[in-house]
């Protein structure tokens, strides 16, 4: 079943921008770090902010990927963390956001290469066999 190309396209730019507008909202607005008593540094983010922009993108991949669109969903995704990512960082005056944008696209690249592997996997085994194929 071929789709049209401009479904496509489209479908293939909301892969993008979902994770570029989740990064937004989860750890865009976070610019600070934090500076404990003991003179230690962390942040900008926190681990919950993380985890609530993973189980965000998480969704649309899944959902791609138990539509058998696999490239889509790994490729559009990984593009948009990147494409978040070194934006977000850019500004950062010794060039090491390189290195964490080099980072985020190969976590990005394993991790939504796993969450279609196990979707496809766990969407495979849930559809019914067709009339003509006998069940195994």
């Amino acid at each position: 079943m071929r789709r049209k190309p401009l479904k496509s396209a489209l479908l293939l730019l909301s892969l993008a921008l979902v994770p570029v507008a989740a990064w937004a909202a989860w750890l865009g607005w976070d610019q600070h770090r934090d500076v404990h008593p003991d003179g230690s540094v962390t942040g900008p983010y926190e681990a919950w902010q993380v985890i609530g922009l993973v189980l965000t993108v998480a969704v649309p991949v899944w959902w791609a990927a138990s539509r058998r669109l696999f490239a889509g969903a790994v490729l559009a995704t990984t593009a948009g963390l990147t494409f978040a990512a070194a934006y977000d960082w850019s500004d950062d005056s010794s060039g090491l956001f390189v290195i964490g944008v080099g980072l985020v696209a190969l976590g990005s690249l394993i991790g939504t290469s796993a969450l279609c592997a196990v979707a496809t996997s766990v969407t495979r085994n849930r559809r019914p066999a067709s009339p003509s194929q006998p069940e195994a």
